[in-house]
């Protein structure tokens, strides 16, 4: 869209018909495992719809992308066996704030286009100085859950393979410490890192079941 290649009303209603066929699949769900995940579509369905008019411009992006990626987590996993214990939700939190983490940094390089339309992402509130020194907070929340998690026998000792993905967060910490903003190195390996992590993360549960 920046380039001109799509139309932003096409591109609207192509958003529009993929929530419609997202949100009728999510009927079919309701009528078979009930309001849990009436729950979690209705949630989902009010904060995709009203992401980018009004959640942004009130500075609660990363939240709600959170939230969305955790419930994402939990909407699988009820479906399956009809129950969400503590464990699964401390995984949607990870699998949320890693999310969450990737919103963020590509905040960096929008930030002179949001402010001119008067959007408030998290990075324009704090300025690039203060939110890059936030960055690191998003993975030391990821991390603590995990160590918390396996302390507490709620997640897999095997989880503990989600640290092989530091080499790419350091690299992002390194960049983004010395520019005080993100370009396209800190947002590639940002998103390695949390690609990394989410299939670590995977790869530990399957390892603990075998």
């Amino acid at each position: 869209m920046p380039e001109g290649l799509l139309n932003p009303k096409d591109v609207y209603r192509v958003g529009l018909i993929m929530l419609i066929i997202g949100s009728t699949v999510g009927i079919y769900f309701i009528a078979i495992k009930g309001i849990v995940i009436a729950l979690l579509l209705t949630f989902a369905i009010i904060s995709i719809y009203f992401y980018s008019n009004k959640i942004v411009n009130l500075g609660l992006g990363e939240i709600f992308v959170a939230i969305k990626g955790c419930m994402i987590v939990l909407g699988t996993f009820y479906i399956q066996v009809n129950s969400i214990p503590f464990d699964a939700m401390l995984n949607g939190i990870i699998i949320g704030i890693l999310s969450s983490t990737v919103l963020f940094i590509n905040s960096f390089p929008d930030y002179d286009a949001d402010k001119s339309k008067g959007r408030k992402t998290l990075v324009i509130i704090l300025g690039k100085d203060k939110a890059s020194k936030l960055f690191l907070f998003f993975p030391l929340i990821i991390y603590s859950i995990i160590i918390i998690g396996i302390l507490s026998n709620l997640i897999t000792i095997y989880a503990l393979l989600t640290f092989l993905a530091l080499f790419f967060l350091i690299n992002a910490i390194r960049r983004i410490r010395k520019i005080r903003d993100a370009d396209l190195y800190v947002m590639n390996n940002t998103l390695k890192f949390s690609r990394s992590v989410g299939l670590l993360l995977l790869l530990s549960y399957i390892l603990d079941v075998i």
